[in-house]
């Protein structure tokens, strides 16, 4: 295992398109908590906008142990950004013909998967990890109530997320191999088309869009805001079923694409 991670980070560290785009990420988590953080202060602040604040928000966003659920339901708008690393790394792949290669030296088809699934893997905890500094960070800043670990639980759905959009960008492209168009294909689905798709099902056929792929570890995250208006209006579901549904797609996205990648031509 230690040999397969050694040679995903060659092919990676002197890859600058990589660091740049994972800089820019890491980055954007702090500085969009930053931004939130700051409206937030400039809201309960004021006199005139705390008390209604208050009553449809409730305690500040970041003060414990609100701050788990915020800062994960905020940072998870920039899920597509590890899946796109991990696409660009799998299409190079097939662009270098280094997986070519790869099989040559002498790896079988499956640890070659196992490779990209490890590299993955470590995307998502180092990007969970930086959304755990966060969250301690702002917690503190905010100082209205005492640290607490408790609904720190969010963090965990926070890498189940993470994990299942770069599992989908690998899917992705292993199938298209061509990075443009898997790129393209990525960012419409992750963005706008499950997204269409559940809003359609959820309204005409009993809410199943909560479960589709991506669909379902978003709503491990909800909206932080307005939860007595959320419990009237939207229909709760078990987290353990969410979870249980998206572990399901996790080993569906592993079996299909070591099936793909071991039956396909190199």
């Amino acid at each position: 295992m230690k040999k397969l991670i050694k040679i995903e980070w060659m092919k990676v560290k002197d890859y600058r398109t990589f660091w740049v785009l994972s800089v820019l990420y890491l980055i954007s988590i702090f500085g969009a908590n930053l931004i939130a953080f700051r409206i937030q202060q400039s809201i309960f602040e004021q006199e005139k906008t705390k008390m209604v604040a208050g009553l449809l928000i409730g305690n500040t966003p970041y003060s414990f142990p609100s701050n788990w659920q915020m800062t994960s339901w905020l940072s998870s708008f920039l899920m597509f950004v590890p899946g796109l690393l991990v696409l660009i790394s799998i299409c190079n792949e097939y662009s270098y013909k280094t997986h070519r290669q790869n099989i040559i030296d002498g790896w079988s088809r499956s640890q070659f998967i196992t490779a990209k699934f490890l590299f993955l893997f470590i995307i998502t905890i180092i990007s969970t990890i930086v959304v755990f500094i966060a969250a301690l960070l702002f917690g503190f800043a905010d100082g209205h109530t005492s640290f607490s670990f408790t609904d720190c639980q969010y963090i965990g759905y926070f890498f189940i997320q993470c994990l299942s959009y770069s599992s989908a960008a690998l899917l992705i492209g292993v199938l298209l191999k061509r990075s443009g168009i898997a790129i393209g294909v990525y960012f419409l689905y992750a963005t706008i088309l499950e997204n269409s798709i559940a809003g359609i099902l959820n309204r005409y056929a009993n809410n199943i869009g909560r479960f589709l792929p991506l669909e379902s570890t978003d709503n491990l995250i909800p909206i932080p805001f307005f939860k007595s208006m959320q419990r009237q209006f939207i229909p709760e579901t078990s987290v353990a079923l969410l979870l249980g549904i998206s572990v399901f797609y996790l080993i569906a996205y592993y079996v299909v694409v070591k099936k793909r990648f071991e039956t396909s031509d190199l």
